[in-house]
């Protein structure tokens, strides 16, 4: 059991996603990065859900709508993964969408399709009222 706040897990996280990435490379299909840091992540000793669906209320009544945070760590960090020439506007509209909907403070939008991964990594947080 970890104790430790988004920013401290945002942090190994991103470690972990590097060696991923290191060892993989860019240009490989976004299933492929997601399924092995999944496993990085669990094998680090981190409760981890796999697109997690994320229901949508609508006057009171749950909807199921098909939203899935591809990557849910320690119940608190949102990381959605991508293997795209370049993260648009329309990615981290839909990764701050995750946080507002599941009530997390932090996300991570990783692009995998870059040379260096640090480059393809952005911090997306949810200002949460």
């Amino acid at each position: 059991m970890f104790h430790l706040n988004e920013n401290e897990l945002s942090k190994i996280v991103i470690g972990l996603a590097i060696e991923v990435h290191n060892t993989l490379g860019p240009g490989l299909l976004e299933r492929t990065y997601l399924e092995c840091l999944y496993y990085k992540l669990k094998k680090y000793g981190f409760r981890v859900e796999k697109e997690k669906p994320i229901p949508v209320y609508f006057e009171d009544v749950e909807l199921e709508c098909g939203y899935r945070i591809d990557l849910l760590v320690e119940n608190k960090l949102v990381i959605e993964l991508k293997s795209v020439e370049e993260i648009s506007d329309i990615h981290l509209a839909q990764t701050l969408t995750y946080l507002r909907l599941g009530n997390f403070k932090l996300g991570l939008l990783m692009n995998f399709n870059v040379v260096l991964l640090k480059n393809g990594i952005r911090r997306v947080v949810n200002g949460l009222e």
